[in-house]
This record gives C-alpha cells, sequence and structure tokens, in this order.
C-alpha cells in the first residue's frame, strides 16, 4: 500500500516542503530511502524501526520503500523522521489516516518525538503551501505557533502522532494561536541554574547602562552618533580602557525590533538551534571570540548553518 504525507527539511534559512512517499510491498524484507538524502537522514531506518517496536506497533516484514520528492532537492536532517514512520504505519494499514497532515519531528529509539533545528521556518514553509494541520514536537510547540494560518498539535511520542491521525481533525485543539510576544527571562531559570549569558537570538540578558561607564566622553559621542547614524564603528585602544563595557551598552541604546525584523531574528535563531519561546524583540548582540574559524565567523558548511555574522544580521541579504 502506497502512503503520501507531507513534511519539511531545512536549506540554510529557508525551509522547504517534502512530499514523502511510502511504498509498502509484498517482497523480500527491506527499508530504502530514496531521493538524495544525507547521512543523518539515512540513519532514520534504524531510529524509525526501534521507534515502531517501542511504542507498541508491529514492523511490517514486507520491502518498504520512501521515496524523498522532489528528488532534487538535497535533504538534510532528522525532520523527516516522524513522517516516514507515520507513513510506514499508515502504508501497513496499523493507522487509518483522514485529512491532510504534514509531520516534523525526530525519533528516538524509544519513540519520543524530539525537536529538531529550523522548525520555525520549516512550519511556515507548509503554511505557504495551504497546510492547515502540522503536527509537531511538544517541545516545540510554542514555537510552531508563532506561524498563523494552521492547526499546530504537539506529539510527545509517536503513538501519540499516531493517535491525532486516526482522529482526524478535531475543533478547538492544537488550533493555532496569534503571534505571542516574549523576551527572555531576566532572571535565573526555574530549575536554578543562572543559564547561559545570551537570549534565544543572542541578545545579553544583563545590558549595562551607558550613563554607568565614567570617562571616555569622546568614544561615548562616537558611540551615540553611530548609533544615531546607522554607521559602523570601530573601537581601538588598550586592555582595559573600556571598550568591551561600551558595546555592551549597545542593545540597550538601540530600539526594539519591529515585526518583521523580529520575525526575521528568530527564524535565524530557530535554524541556529537556539531555544524560541517567541518572537526576539530584543536587537541580537554577538560577542565572537578573536581565535573564531572563518566558518564560524561567516557560517556556511555542508548545511549551510549560520555564522557570527548571519547571527548579528537584522535586515534580510
Amino acid at each position: 500500500m502506497l502512503a503520501t504525507l507531507l513534511s519539511a527539511t531545512l536549506v540554510g534559512l529557508e525551509g522547504r516542503p517534502v512530499r514523502v512517499e511510502v511504498d509498502v510491498a509484498p517482497g523480500l524484507p527491506g527499508f530504502t530511502i530514496v531521493g538524495l538524502a544525507d547521512t543523518a537522514l539515512q540513519e532514520a531506518r534504524e531510529r524509525v524501526r526501534g521507534a515502531i517496536r517501542n511504542s507498541g506497533f508491529a514492523w511490517p516484514p514486507r520491502r518498504i520503500t520512501v521515496n524523498l520528492a522532489p528528488a532534487e532537492l538535497r535533504k538534510a536532517g532528522a525532520s523527516l523522521d516522524l513522517a516516514i514512520a507515520l507513513g510506514i504505519l499508515v502504508g501497513s494499514e496499523q493507522v487509518p489516516a483522514s485529512g491532510r497532515w504534514a509531520l516534523v519531528g525526530e525519533l528516538s529509539l524509544g519513540g519520543e518525538v524530539r525537536t529538531v533545528p529550523g522548525l520555525l521556518p520549516m512550519v511556515a514553509a507548509l503554511a505557504r503551501r495551504g497546510l492547515r494541520q502540522v503536527v509537531v514536537p511538544a517541545a516545540g510547540l510554542a514555537e510552531a505557533r508563532l506561524v498563523t494560518g494552521l492547526d499546530a498539535v504537539p506529539a510527545g511520542t509517536l503513538a501519540e502522532a499516531a493517535a491525532e491521525l486516526r482522529a482526524g481533525r478535531r475543533s478547538g485543539r492544537g488550533r493555532a494561536m496569534p503571534p505571542r510576544v516574549e523576551l527572555a527571562p531576566e532572571g535565573p531559570s526555574p530549575e536554578g541554574d543562572p543559564g547561559p549569558e545570551t537570549d534565544a537570538a543572542g541578545g545579553l540578558l544583563e545590558i549595562p547602562d551607558l550613563a554607568e561607564v565614567r570617562g571616555q566622553a569622546e568614544a561615548r559621542r562616537a558611540l551615540e552618533v553611530a548609533l544615531a547614524g546607522g554607521h559602523c564603528l570601530l573601537l581601538v585602544g588598550p586592555p582595559g580602557a573600556g571598550k568591551t563595557l561600551l558595546a555592551r551598552t549597545i542593545p540597550g541604546l538601540l530600539p526594539p525590533l519591529d515585526d518583521a525584523e523580529a520575525t526575521r531574528v528568530t527564524i535565524v535563531a530557530s535554524a541556529a538551534g537556539m531555544a524560541v519561546r517567541g518572537l526576539v524583540r530584543r536587537r541580537p548582540f554577538r560577542q565572537p571570540h578573536h581565535t573564531i574559524s572563518y566558518a564560524g565567523m561567516v557560517g556556511g558548511g555542508p548545511r549551510l548553518s549560520p555564522g557570527e555574522v548571519t547571527l548579528a544580521r537584522i535586515r534580510a541579504c
């Protein structure tokens, strides 16, 4: 039996919809994934097999072929795990599906659904495709609900995702909520751990006030002029002169991000794998070490990971 579900993958900072076609046919048992899948995606065969067996379902002793369309698009990461697993269950007639669903999430061997980097741009790409229902990891529900116009349904395990497909569309539960504007918490985390010094977009949680800087009248005046006019600024001086302190005051002197800028900054933070709880309203501020590599500064790599330059950028290129 042939089952077709929708999912998405991340290409740079942009989400791309992917059609997951699963054919469960008679023949010698086997599991093949085609469609330019990278190594992490090829290893989904073992993750999906373990997740299905440990979630109370039966692994079909059939010849299973998974096609990821469009075939010319390179797919990377583990965001297609959940769609592949549900496609096998639907194709083997263990889970009846109704409606048009999309699924995004990584599977563990125990059947837990884990969040993936770039969930926000992937869900946004599915919404542009016209999808109105998407199953996302429970840990990434707040991030998925930043996209309006679709029902984001949380699933903590593969069994819960299968139950959603059985139930079909329901009113009320899972309905998309309007975007929530949340600033990063200013205090320690609930567990008592003070946590990292930066928020989801790399902005400092504790921003010193420029009024606290004593002396350096010329440097302070240059800083104000540069920020007011949108100019670049280079601080040069001996250690201890106050260059870092002046630079750390910059986010507090700039106005909050508007809606378009906040959306772009949040997408970059999501693609970089940072925890996203809501739209990031604070302007990004990065402090790369002087020993940073070229790839770490400008980004790139096999999966086009964002570097420090991209993480600090607000406007689209």
